[in-house]
């Protein structure tokens, strides 16, 4: 389904030019911002309001542009520059969501599997559902969200490896980066990147991050761009020690690509204060290119940081004013300095000596493709659906919000932001464009490299149960950003009306 130029038009919402983030790159550990070559840290929210029950053949996270207005406006002044979304199909319009996102100043990290039948790889039986309609629909997903400059990347699977799966499912999954990657190489005319998001389970996850993460000669496109862990080891006031995050960072401490936290916020203490914020940002955790708060919306599993009761109306939670308290207090200069070591990083050659587990799958001979899928890689999908990026005009809150004291909060409105700019905590409130608001044009050469994959509810453990692709696990995450100095003044004034207002 597509939206015409006259109809956007006549909407008075878009037009046919935006302004665009600027591209990012991988370069070893690090993502990389285009012109400025300044590290990206990831400062992000994982969004799937109405969980996986709100996906549909008609409607997906990404497809009601006036509630994504509602929630870029009220992520972009908690300082996020990156949401990761799970459930999506591919023949819907995302062209307003996106190009909102894109305005905000925030990029998109989507999963390519999603719950419905087809649309995700089974971890008990792999070679079940490896199959040329489920790589059509992997391709449709690209095709659908190559165009967006704000597109970080796609993830090829969420959770699959765990203890039982570990035999079967990782070779699976090399394939399926695989063949994204290839797609992408000949169908996209920019670098986008594939990466996983791992479940945190101790005896799988050094083994998952080695295997897919190590250079194969003779399927060099197989390789993860990056690579995401779900981790929820950090509750209430913690410790680096205590939570284990010493241990990860001795476990990534020589990664050769973006390792970052696609999910935390442990919800064992209430409300969460998210004292790890400091932590995960700080030189201790440098290791680490930032991650995603699990979740936006709140959900029947608590883990919200609003509560949506209708399209209209959005009450904030206690823990949105917490978790922009602790991103007002990051250093943007550690977060946006670039390594030369980790720049440089080099991924280890394949090899089985780098599997310790004796259950974990210790060979690369992949899969080989379906048939009828490397004609599809060679000259792409018949007339897929292809978004395109237009002008956010209308920036005005389409809502009514209230604080968590249930007052309501006046005057909020998007700023769009230039084109050299992410969003920040700290910026919105503060920031004065040098081009006309939505006037900048957008080009499809402009984006990001990472990855995607599928969706997950949440249990008051921190233990996933995933759609489709995943069965019960562990699961985890941290948060990464580029963080403010700048407008600090505005910034706490919101801050002071979240909490007293």
């Amino acid at each position: 389904t597509s939206v015409s130029g006259a109809t956007l038009a006549a909407a008075s919402l878009f037009s046919s030019f935006a302004a665009a983030v600027q591209p990012l790159t991988v370069q070893g550990s690090n993502f990389i911002t285009g012109s400025s070559k300044n590290r990206f840290s990831i400062v992000g929210v994982d969004y799937q309001p109405g969980g996986s029950s709100g996906v549909s053949d008609t409607s997906d996270p990404l497809s009601d542009g006036d509630a994504c207005l509602r929630d870029a406006i009220l992520m972009q002044r908690l300082g996020v520059n990156t949401i990761r979304v799970y459930n999506l199909i591919a023949d819907l319009n995302h062209d307003e969501c996106a190009s909102v996102f894109n305005a905000a100043g925030i990029y998109m990290l989507l999963d390519v599997n999603n719950g419905n039948y087809g649309s995700y790889i089974d971890r008990t039986a792999p070679w079940t559902t490896y199959t040329s309609d489920y790589l059509t629909h992997v391709f449709s997903i690209i095709e659908a969200f190559a165009p967006y400059p704000n597109l970080l990347g796609f993830l090829s699977g969420n959770e699959i490896i765990n203890e039982e799966s570990a035999r079967m499912a990782p070779a699976y999954i090399r394939a399926v980066t695989r063949d994204m990657k290839d797609y992408i190489a000949k169908n996209v005319d920019r670098e986008i990147g594939v990466g996983y998001s791992a479940a945190d389970v101790a005896s799988s996850l050094s083994d998952t991050w080695e295997y897919l993460g190590c250079e194969l000669s003779n399927s060099t496109s197989s390789k993860i761009d990056f690579f995401g862990l779900n981790d929820y080891e950090w509750c209430g006031d913690s410790t680096f020690e205590q939570s284990g995050y010493n241990k990860l960072v001795d476990q990534f401490g020589n990664t050769s690509i973006p390792v970052f936290f696609s999910e935390y916020g442990c919800i064992r203490v209430k409300p969460r204060t998210f004292t790890n914020v400091p932590v995960l940002y700080g030189e201790e955790m440098s290791v680490m290119s930032g991650g995603l708060v699990f979740e936006y919306t709140e959900g029947e599993n608590d883990y919200g940081l609003v509560n949506i009761t209708s399209a209209d109306e959005v009450h904030l939670r206690e823990d949105y004013n917490y978790l922009a308290t602790q991103y007002a207090k990051l250093d943007e200069n550690l977060l946006t300095s670039a390594n030369s070591t980790a720049t440089g990083r080099k991924a280890p050659a394949c090899d089985p000596s780098l599997i310790t587990e004796s259950t974990f799958y210790n060979s690369w001979n992949l899969p080989a493709r379906p048939d009828g899928v490397d004609d599809m890689i060679n000259n792409g999908l018949s007339k897929p659906n292809q978004g395109k990026t237009v002008s956010v005009t209308n920036t005005a809150m389409p809502a009514t919000v209230y604080d968590y004291n249930g007052q309501q909060i006046n005057d909020l409105e998007l700023t769009v932001l230039d084109e050299q700019d992410s969003n920040r905590p700290g910026l919105a409130g503060n920031y004065t464009p040098s081009t006309p608001t939505g006037t900048a044009s957008a080009t499809g050469s402009q984006s990001s490299s990472t990855g995607g994959s599928s969706s997950a509810s949440r249990t008051s453990s921190g233990s996933a149960t995933a759609t489709g692709s995943q069965a019960a696990a562990t699961s985890s995450g941290a948060a990464s950003s580029m963080i403010v100095s700048s407008g600090a003044a505005t910034f706490g004034a919101f801050l002071v009306s979240l909490f007293f207002l």
